[in-house]
């Protein structure tokens, strides 16, 4: 099973999705320093087959938006609270109310979504969009049947260090190392973060050569990512 507790030697901080890439996790580099975007609020429990589950709120395993995906883990403040545990990797299949998850190192977990549960892809959403193939990074509780119940789920998450190549109308082209891929720019979705500046929609100060991290989701459809943030070093953008 791939769901392990915060504080094994696996930094489960460094993983992201990015199967556009290379079907595969790879290592990102961390969390953006932006501010948090705002996608969503759990509710405080959830009921699972095997009774009344204490799925926790976001107050007590950490946020929901996407920076929370590469944050450091907190500690639940009420001590009869379990820590956190994570399960990462491709959906194989969905049965019903549970995802089951190959992970990227051969490994199998089975993650359960509730009504408390938050989802994430691109934007906050619902389980409904949730399908096989799509990758997954979820937080949650273990449950007595081996089954992560999930407080937030992140699905299709990128979070990349890469150069921008090519600006287009509606689309960046972008390398990151030896792959090239088009990020997908969405109208009153897409923001740009200009050293330590607020995130803005204004996309004008972008130009070709800058390096970037990228925030966005992943399309299994044709390996293209939605973007959802676009920081740049601080200095970078300035009108001259």
């Amino acid at each position: 099973m791939s769901a392990y507790r915060t504080g094994d030697p696996l930094d489960r901080r460094r993983f992201l999705t990015a199967a556009a890439l290379r079907g595969a996790t790879v290592i990102g580099t961390g969390a953006l320093s932006a501010s948090a975007l705002s996608t969503g609020v759990l509710g405080t429990r959830a009921t699972g087959t095997t009774g009344t589950t204490g799925v926790i709120g976001a107050t007590a395993l950490g946020a929901v938006d996407a920076d929370a995906a590469f944050a450091a883990p907190i500690r639940p403040l009420d001590p009869a609270v379990a820590r956190s545990a994570f399960a990462e990797g491709r959906i194989a299949a969905i049965n019903g109310d549970v995802l089951e998850v190959a992970g990227s190192y051969g490994d199998h977990s089975r993650v359960r979504i509730t009504g408390a549960t938050s989802v994430w892809k691109g934007r906050a959403t619902t389980a409904a969009d949730i399908e096989t193939g799509d990758g997954l990074y979820a937080r949650g509780l273990p449950l007595p049947d081996g089954t992560l119940a999930a407080d937030a789920v992140w699905v299709n998450i990128v979070n990349l260090h890469a150069t921008i190549r090519g600006i287009e109308k509606t689309r960046l082209h972008l390398a990151h190392g030896q792959h090239e891929i088009i990020g997908n720019l969405m109208a009153e979705r897409t923001s740009a973060a200009y050293g330590d500046a607020s995130p803005t929609a204004d996309l004008s100060r972008l130009t070709i050569g800058q390096s970037a991290q990228v925030l966005g989701a992943w399309r299994p459809s044709d390996g293209s990512v939605d973007l959802v943030r676009v920081a740049v070093a601080p200095g970078a953008g300035r009108r001259r």
